[in-house]
């Protein structure tokens, strides 16, 4: 998705703020360790849409994810505040899986590798 200057100057700031909160001031237990990937943002900048990667089982997933819904009222307020406007966009949070995926195929391709070692090819 192709973003105007103006949607990537936004994204870049609500992904600076959300990162921001959730490692100073969020302390809600069900959050565990998450960190900002990415962030798309809306041409109306109604929406901003927070993909989020998340350590863990797929219970501490499902529990982070709970707690950032729980926490989107603070953090649309203090994205207002960073903005300097009044209507802050609606934050929606998105489970990125691309990291784990990618370290998963990672550890495949190292076992590949370490068995064909082993082989003596």
């Amino acid at each position: 998705m192709l973003m105007s200057q103006r949607q990537e100057r936004v994204a870049a700031l609500v992904r600076k703020v959300v990162s921001e909160l959730l490692s100073t001031r969020i302390k809600d237990p069900r959050i565990g360790f998450t960190s900002v990937v990415k962030v798309e943002v809306t041409k109306d900048l109604s929406i901003a849409k927070v993909h989020v990667s998340v350590f863990g089982s797929q219970e501490d997933k499902e529990r982070t994810m709970e707690g950032l819904r729980s926490a989107q009222g603070l953090i649309r307020s203090e994205v207002a505040k960073a903005l300097g406007i009044r209507h802050a966009p609606e934050i929606q949070f998105v489970l990125d899986e691309g990291i784990e995926h990618s370290i998963k195929v990672s550890k495949l391709l190292n076992e590949i590798k370490k068995s064909e070692e082993v082989e003596g090819r």
